[in-house]
C-alpha cells in the first residue's frame, strides 16, 4: 500500500496550489491532496471538509485538521518507523493548531502542496521534521 501512495502522490507534483483545491492538475492545498489520494485509492471521501479560509489555522485553537485525521486515518506510533506512504502532519508554529499535511516519499522527502509553490517533492530536513506533530497511514 505504501508504494502505491507514493504512486499516487507523485501523480499530482507539478498540480499548482490553490486553497481548498482537490484537483489533480488543476489546483490544491494540502489537505486537498490527501483527499485526492484518498479517492484514488477508495473512490468516495469520507467526509467533504467544510469551507475553510486562508488563515484559518491562525484564527483557531480547536485542532480540526488532527480530529478529522483521527476520524479517517490510522495513527502511528512514535515508536513505529518512519515509512514511505505515511500522511504527515505538521504544526507550522510553536503554539498554534496542526495545520499542513504531506506524504512521506521516501528517505527523507516529503511530497506536499505548498503555498507559492504547489505540489512538490522536497527534503525533510530538519525544518520540517521537527515541526511534525503525528504520523498516520491510510486504512
Amino acid at each position: 500500500m505504501s508504494d502505491r501512495v507514493v504512486a499516487l502522490a507523485r501523480e499530482w507534483l507539478g498540480t499548482p496550489y490553490l486553497h481548498q483545491g482537490s484537483l489533480k492538475a488543476g489546483g490544491t492545498d494540502c489537505l486537498g491532496l490527501i483527499r485526492g489520494i484518498w479517492r484514488a485509492l477508495y473512490g468516495v471521501e469520507p467526509e467533504i471538509p467544510p469551507a475553510y479560509m486562508p488563515d484559518w489555522g491562525e484564527i483557531g485553537r480547536e485542532e480540526i485538521l488532527w480530529m478529522a485525521a483521527m476520524r479517517h486515518l490510522l495513527p502511528v506510533s512514535r515508536e513505529e518507523a518512519w515509512r514511505p506512504g505515511q500522511v504527515l502532519l505538521f504544526r507550522m508554529r510553536r503554539g498554534a493548531i496542526a495545520k499542513h499535511l504531506g506524504i512521506l516519499s521516501g528517505a527523507g522527502r516529503i511530497i506536499h502542496a505548498y503555498q507559492g509553490h504547489g505540489v512538490i517533492e522536497s527534503p525533510l530536513g530538519a525544518p520540517w521534521r521537527e515541526k511534525v506533530v503525528a504520523r498516520f497511514r491510510f486504512p
